[in-house]
């Protein structure tokens, strides 16, 4: 009898401590999820710490980028800047480049700095259209440079006779570590155009015109056509080359004059002794005049079809085509009423 009020005493003793250590765990569940739901997600609003440099690279993913600003400080977390760049629609417009961002902010605020333009360290925007002599002006201005004189042996993608850089350098925005040099910038710039040719087929040329001068052509195109007549001006350029009559294009003796943007073009200028000069001579331009956007260079390498042979803009956005010099002559009238009214300003 003794021994059963023992094994009885004994059992209520176990219940009672499994008991209570059920109580302890449930307890400590409750305290661990209180303290993960409690836990800041992200860094308070107005307490930024010291800046820092943060390299946006191109094609970068947003999951990226916030792992990168969170192991810096910049965020807390990287999976709470995800979800706002998620739910941004601003933020596709982050720029590569690097960026000068405050550590210890909020997520949204790490956002907003990313998108701040003045925040990109000597950002250089080489724009569709720009020259060579454009790109360079802006790498001799950038301070974290490290400016070189030897960027005349840089080697062209597509070697010329000027060894030129005109037309291959990637229309893009571009930002450097500082101490980089201006060739090293420039080199870039020509490994970018040619990535973004490898999606064209440039390479291959356009009938028996070579890759060259269909970029050369492109560039005449970024200079002298709105967008969405790329492809007809091509055919107006292919048109006289094959027939053998000058180009005569205004862009080309302004890039010789250095006179780009005017809307007019006096009857001296077009008497400029320059090979650039397509009232003078006839076949292309010896380089490219400008750095065109891959909508330029798919235009050239596929032209519409059509005989015109003439074309003009009349107005702003208001280009028109045509195989008959008499109906060209009265499109040249309307462009000089259109101009007189301040219809180019």
């Amino acid at each position: 009898m003794k021994e059963l009020l023992v094994i009885l005493i004994n059992s209520l003793k176990q219940r009672k401590f499994f008991l209570a250590l059920g109580v302890v765990l449930i307890v400590s569940f409750v305290l661990t999820v209180l303290l993960v739901l409690t836990k800041p997600k992200d860094f308070p609003a107005h307490q930024p710490h010291t800046p820092i440099l943060i390299t946006v690279t191109n094609g970068e993913t947003g999951t990226a980028i916030a792992r990168d600003l969170a192991a810096h400080s910049v965020v807390l977390k990287a999976t709470t800047l995800i979800a706002e760049i998620v739910a941004s629609k601003s933020a596709v417009g982050i720029a590569p480049g690097i960026h000068r961002i405050d550590t210890h902010i909020p997520s949204a605020t790490a956002i907003q700095e990313l998108l701040d333009q003045k925040r990109i360290v000597d950002s250089i925007v080489v724009l569709p259209g720009s020259t060579e002599s454009d790109v360079l002006k802006a790498l001799h201005g950038a301070t974290s440079l490290k400016q070189d004189d030897q960027l005349g042996s840089i080697t062209p993608i597509f070697t010329n006779d000027e060894r030129s850089l005109e037309g291959q350098l990637a229309p893009d925005q571009y930002s450097f570590a500082p101490g980089t040099t201006t060739r090293d910038a420039l080199e870039t710039m020509l490994k970018g155009f040619a990535t973004e040719i490898s999606g064209t087929k440039l390479h291959n040329g356009f009938q028996h015109f070579s890759a060259y001068q269909v970029l050369t052509v492109a560039s005449l195109l970024q200079i002298e056509a709105d967008p969405q007549d790329y492809a007809k001006a091509a055919r107006v350029i292919y048109n006289r080359l094959l027939v053998g009559m000058p180009l005569q294009l205004n862009s080309t003796v302004q890039y010789a004059q250095g006179l780009r943007g005017q809307i007019n073009l006096s009857s001296n200028a077009t008497k400029v002794d320059s090979p650039y000069n397509t009232y003078l001579h006839t076949g292309l331009p010896p380089t490219p005049i400008s750095n065109p956007s891959v909508a330029a260079i798919d235009a050239a390498l596929n032209p519409a079809s059509g005989n015109w042979i003439y074309f003009i803009t009349v107005k702003p956005h208001d280009t028109r085509f045509t195989d008959s010099f008499a109906i060209f002559e009265k499109w040249v009238e309307l462009y000089n009423q259109n101009l007189a009214a301040g219809a180019f300003k």
